[in-house]
């Protein structure tokens, strides 16, 4: 019998699939064959990501629960809040396992974790002299008999909570509390090496051995100090004040994130009681708040940024983004696209031709228009400098810049106000929708006619997070494609023309309805004996309407290939559920990004490549695009990236219930790893065109 009679077919919680795909993070810095300069850096990552999860998605549990406590989703919320801390709770075991585990292997290859007790009087003096120069003009102590409210505790952040006392003075003590500022100058501070050993020391250790050159003046010669973070409820809520403009609103609800409820407090456990008691009672910590008391060191996001010390062996081989063949360098990519379509997957190749499309139009005298969005913008943008200097040279600039981008807001606001001030004009923001389409639409006019040029790309115009992320990026002539691009920026611009695009897909109008309707043909194709299947790949699968067209799918005997990188509620395998459905996750040296869509369409294949995923937000809140890939070598190029994947039995992990995030069993004999396998596939392509 199906199960999909039931009234809620079997679909997992999204908040604990995503610490599924949080323990795949974390089973990278276990790994021993991941290099073990890495293995630190995906601790960083692990615990970047669960500080994200906690300030929004915990947090939005928690407001459900204190909104109405008798309610059945407030119920529901509640059960769901004490399933995320029993598993943070095991994940931290795990997680301080293999941080003493790294630290060890760190230490049998001369790098050396050092403590402010164990410094040798040489490393004291450089120690002090650190403190003197680069930190001591950034340190501001709070006394904590002047601390009235959290208000004055930044997120993310992590302060020592000092005991002061006097060694003749019993009676004599106070208590303070001063924030690491270790965006200032990193956490890991590298000390002076010796001979082959290097040692490296926390900015929390630098500023514990240096207290008595802040504290001292009061009378005070003993100083205990120890580790306290809050986490916060970082989720904006934006006043309804017509009278303001919407920036404004925006830049207030930034600076109320800073003083948003806690929604995790972790504290050293060495603190003694009484103090700690003092604190959580000062600041009005609750047990509501989910105190948790740990180690000496908290905030190991700050990993992500470990200096580049100890041998080469430590790290991930370099691998240099390759050229693409069609783009030499010598050819205007213009012309090249005039001939065929061309598209790059970062970072396997090089996203510096998206800066040189973007350059050539800013310089031809021929390009009238430039048109783009923008979702999340490096902090030093080559494709925001060519757009200004687009600008100044004449051409019309428009850009969609999403504000809204969650925790990317302040850059955002900033690179707003500065195309502004170079002409440029900015499409205001949707209230209510986030643009997360990646677009760029060029007007070139050449003996009285135009001619459009687009990219659309799976991910972010980001140069940082293009040498890390995978992503899709197409490059275009098609003049169907790029009229609908047009069409889209016109409906962004007036916000009130609904236009009809012809073949792109576009969310919040149709995407799933798209989606549901290519999985019903493949379902009518298998009820009728024809070969019927898809492959899907994406970063999350959490919408339960496309969920369960997935399991009537599969019970029509689709076959489906599914490879989601975070989170994934449905339940691959079930028998009389998902037999039909195979899925992995690959999590390796690139994060996973791109999304790609694969239909057998009765042998005709279709491809398609987007920036949405299957969640809700995606289809019904967002300005996103789907758009086909006409090209025949393109879709070869994706058709053997996702066979690759498939076959990936290194770093992909299975998503069966039974066997959740195993690693896939090795069965052939060799090995298959799939990104480093694509570079090499790029890097053949490019060597056989020579």
């Amino acid at each position: 019998m199906s199960l999909l009679k039931d009234k809620e077919p079997l679909l997992i919680n999204r908040e604990i699939s995503w610490l599924h795909f949080n323990e795949r993070v974390l089973q990278e810095a276990i790994d021993e064959s991941t290099p073990l300069i890495e293995r630190v850096k995906f601790l960083g990552i692990y615990s970047n990501n669960r500080d994200e999860f906690f300030r929004v998605r915990v947090a939005t549990l928690n407001r459900i629960v204190k909104l109405d406590k008798e309610s059945e989703k407030s119920i529901k919320s509640s059960e769901v809040l004490d399933q995320i801390h029993e598993i943070v709770g095991e994940q931290e075991k795990k997680f301080t396992k293999a941080y003493q585990d790294i630290v060890r292997e760190l230490n049998k290859n001369d790098i050396i974790l050092v403590n402010e007790k164990q410094l040798t009087k040489k490393q004291g003096f450089f120690v002090y002299n650190f403190f003197s120069e680069k930190i001591r003009p950034n340190l501001f102590p709070l006394m904590f008999d002047n601390i009235e409210s959290l208000d004055s505790m930044r997120d993310a952040s992590i302060f020592l909570a000092i005991h002061l006392t006097n060694s003749t003075d019993p009676e004599a003590e106070d208590f303070a509390l001063i924030r690491i500022p270790s965006e200032i100058v990193g956490r890991v501070i590298v000390l002076p090496s010796e001979g082959k050993k290097q040692y490296y020391m926390y900015l929390d250790d630098v500023v514990r051995h240096c207290l008595k050159d802040i504290f001292a003046v009061f009378g005070f010669d003993i100083f205990n100090a120890y580790t306290i973070k809050f986490t916060r409820d970082s989720e904006i809520d934006i006043d309804n004040d017509v009278s303001k403009s919407f920036l404004q609103k925006l830049r207030e609800s930034i600076k109320m994130r800073q003083r948003g409820e806690p929604v995790r407090f972790v504290y050293d456990a060495a603190i003694p009681d009484r103090f700690l008691k003092r604190i959580t009672k000062k600041l009005g910590i609750t047990k509501f708040d989910k105190l948790r008391g740990g180690g000496r060191y908290h905030n190991f996001k700050d990993f992500m940024d470990f200096p580049k010390i100890g041998s080469k062996e430590l790290r991930y081989p370099p691998a240099m983004p390759l050229p693409h063949k069609e783009l030499t360098g010598t050819t205007r990519i213009f012309d090249v696209l005039m001939q065929k379509d061309i598209m790059l997957h970062y970072p396997y190749q090089s996203f510096q031709h998206l800066i040189d499309f973007l350059r050539e139009a800013s310089i031809d005298p021929h390009v009238r228009s430039i048109k783009m969005t923008f979702y999340r913008a490096a902090r030093h943008s080559a494709a925001m400098n060519s757009l200004i200097n687009a600008a100044r040279n004449g051409k019309y600039v428009t850009v969609f810049m999403e504000i809204q981008a969650r925790f990317d807001e302040e850059a955002n606001i900033y690179w707003t106000q500065r195309l502004q001030e170079e002409g440029v004009k900015i499409i205001q923001t949707i209230p209510g929708y986030k643009v997360h389409s990646k677009l760029i639409l060029i007007r070139r006019r050449e003996n009285g006619a135009n001619q459009f040029f687009a990219n659309i790309s799976t991910g972010n115009f980001n140069e940082s997070t293009a040498r890390v992320y995978a992503d899709d990026s197409l490059f275009t002539a098609n003049p169907d494609i790029c009229q609908d691009v047009y069409n889209l920026f016109d409906l962004m611009e007036s916000k009130f023309i609904f236009p009809t695009f012809n073949t792109l897909i576009v969310a919040p109008f149709a995407i799933r309805d798209f989606f549901m309707e290519r999985l019903d043909k493949e379902i009518e194709n298998a009820r009728e004996g024809k070969e019927a299947w898809a492959i899907i790949k994406l970063n999350s699968l959490v919408d339960k309407k496309i969920a369960r067209k997935l399991y009537q799918a599969s019970s029509a005997g689709v076959k489906i290939d599914l490879i989601a990188r975070g989170i994934c509620v449905i339940k691959p395998g079930v028998i009389g559920l998902s037999e039909n459905i195979n899925a992995i996750s690959i999590v390796d040296k690139f994060l996973e990004h791109s999304r790609v869509y694969i239909f057998c369409n009765g042998g005709d294949n279709l491809y398609y490549t987007s920036s949405a995923d299957w969640m809700q937000r995606n289809f019904d809140h967002r300005v996103e695009v789907v758009c086909p890939i006409f090209d025949k070598d393109i879709r070869k190029e994706l058709w053997d990236i996702v066979q690759i994947q498939l076959q990936d039995d290194t770093k992909a992990r299975l998503l069966e219930p039974d066997k959740l995030n195993q690693y896939k069993e090795n069965t052939s004999g060799k090995k298959h790893r799939a990104q480093f396998e694509i570079y090499d596939y790029f890097k053949k392509k490019l060597d056989d065109g020579k």
